[in-house]
């Protein structure tokens, strides 16, 4: 409804005149028709009217008329609303779980693995760039001491150079001496004395499908091993589960799928994405739940295989 309103001047006394114009919430649209209750009710209501409504004898249903265009306000916080609520209907129903847990950890170029490697996954790092003018010692070469800087023993090595990136560190036991060398731009020190050591590998990155699971692809062997970081496709939710089993919950069976795991932990959402996996030695028992519209499976005593856990990758 709009008022137009004019103010005159008469004998000193203001005079307000309103003009009522009836239209709806479009200007040119009245929010009604004029004519007789019910005159516009359709045939199949046979002409019942109550209450000033088109009514159908013997039910309870009332004529509603075709929705006609509604203000783009209100409809944007009515579509807002709506979607909302199934948003949370949704998420419940699915029993969502959320996981970022990572394996790889951010380090300086000072870092030794010594002082990293307490109570964490101690297989992935992510090294910054610069560790080249870094005055860190390396010791040893192939084999290096604990005392060394990881990244800087990842540059004598060759697995990244002084533009950082990612190491995959594996502990190696005691070894008896350790070598000095002159490779990539760093000296390392000699040690004859014997220590803990380590090795530095490559990350690699492969695209697996919802079916490939670690067994196919990086089964755990003493005294550890790598996968790839793995990129999953979208929409392994719906992938059969008779050829993309989920076995277990936080630690699943290897002949799981990667990916339907990594959603079901909360790792990736359904459109798929990046996957650290470590793989680990097997379980006794392998629970069930149903965690991000998935149901994973039980297993006691398994007979063979391995297992392995998923981590985020942010």
């Amino acid at each position: 409804m709009n008022m137009n309103a004019t103010h005159i001047v008469h004998s000193g006394v203001l005079v307000l005149y309103v003009r009522i114009i009836h239209r709806g919430n479009w200007w040119g649209h009245a929010p009604y028709k004029h004519g007789r209750p019910c005159s516009a009710c359709p045939p199949s209501f046979g002409g019942g009217c109550r209450e000033n409504l088109c009514y159908k004898e013997g039910s309870d249903r009332y004529y509603a008329p075709p929705e006609e265009e509604t203000n783009e306000i209100e409809r944007q916080q009515s579509e807002v609303h709506d979607t909302h609520v199934r948003t949370r209907s949704d998420d419940s129903n699915r029993n969502e779980v959320i996981s970022t847990q990572q394996m790889s950890q951010i380090v300086s170029c000072e870092v030794k693995l010594r002082d990293q490697c307490k109570g964490t996954t101690c297989n992935r790092y992510e090294c910054p760039a610069g560790c080249l003018s870094s005055k860190a010692k390396v010791i040893g070469s192939v084999h290096y001491d604990m005392h060394s800087s990881i990244c800087r023993a990842a540059i004598h090595y060759g697995i990244i150079d002084n533009e950082g990136g990612w190491v995959d560190i594996t502990r190696q036991g005691r070894k008896h001496y350790f070598m000095k060398s002159n490779r990539n731009g760093i000296r390392t020190i000699g040690k004859y004395q014997s220590a803990n050591s380590f090795t530095v590998s490559k990350v690699t990155v492969q695209a697996v499908t919802c079916e490939t699971t670690v067994e196919q692809l990086c089964p755990f062997h003493k005294p550890a091993s790598h996968c790839p970081r793995v990129y999953c496709p979208r929409d392994c939710m719906q992938a059969n589960p008779h050829y993309a089993r989920v076995i277990g919950t936080r630690v699943y069976s290897d002949v799981s799928s990667i990916c339907r795991a990594a959603v079901h932990a909360g790792v990736v959402r359904n459109h798929g994405g990046y996957v650290d996996v470590m793989p680990v030695d097997k379980r006794k028992a392998y629970t069930a739940s149903f965690q991000n519209g998935i149901f994973s499976e039980s297993l006691q005593n398994p007979p063979g295989g391995k297992a392995f856990r998923v981590f985020a990758v942010m």
